[in-house]
């Protein structure tokens, strides 16, 4: 097995590391769960990267690398609304989104044909992962000491990181609702063909 896909099967494991230490009542909790998913984001930044470089593409890394990407920010998400952090609603667009591209491209692929991953897809992403790492950090800098009076400093009389956090957060759910309609709307002939 090559690098990079050691890298996507590690991104399993530390996504089930992050949400058992997330739900874990220990000390620093969520800064351990933020640590365990930046470096979870890690993986995925840098299997990508050497696969493309050393050309290490392989079927398995084609198929698990954007699973992995899912059940990440999707478990991120779903944890999220357990422990009352985001509205329910925002993580059931993140998911009805990854379900519903999923099923476009199996589809695309009893077709023969290969779906390629589009601009607006890989900045929901980038702002996905952005939106999880500034709720995790909302969530634990009161645990950092003097460093995480940085994050407290008040804007409008409300620290900073709270006005960061609402902002990625509404643009990821924007971002992932736009970027998946496009996408599905692009590809429409391939589940209207037959109508």
């Amino acid at each position: 097995m090559n690098l990079p896909n050691k890298l996507t099967l590690s991104r399993f494991v530390l996504t089930a590391g992050f949400l058992a230490v997330l739900f874990s009542r220990t000390s620093y909790h969520q800064t351990f769960a933020l640590a365990l998913f930046v470096a979870a984001s890690l993986t995925d930044y840098f299997d990508g990267m050497i696969a493309r470089r050393d050309k290490l593409i392989t079927n398995f890394g084609i198929l698990m690398d954007p699973l992995a990407d899912k059940i990440l920010v999707c478990s991120a998400f779903i944890a999220f609304v357990d422990r009352d952090w985001i509205p329910a609603w925002m993580a059931v667009i993140v998911v009805a989104r990854e379900l519903a591209i999923t099923g476009l491209r199996l589809l695309a692929a009893s077709k023969n044909l290969v779906l390629a991953a589009e601009g607006f897809g890989k900045h929901k992403t980038i702002s996905q992962i952005v939106a999880i790492i500034a709720i995790l950090v909302k969530d634990s800098y009161t645990q950092w000491g003097p460093l995480g009076k940085v994050f407290g400093w008040p804007i409008a009389g409300t620290p900073w990181v709270n006005w960061f956090t609402s902002i990625s957060l509404w643009a990821a759910v924007a971002l992932t609702f736009v970027s998946g309609s496009i996408y599905l709307w692009r590809n429409r002939s391939l589940y209207l063909e037959d109508m």
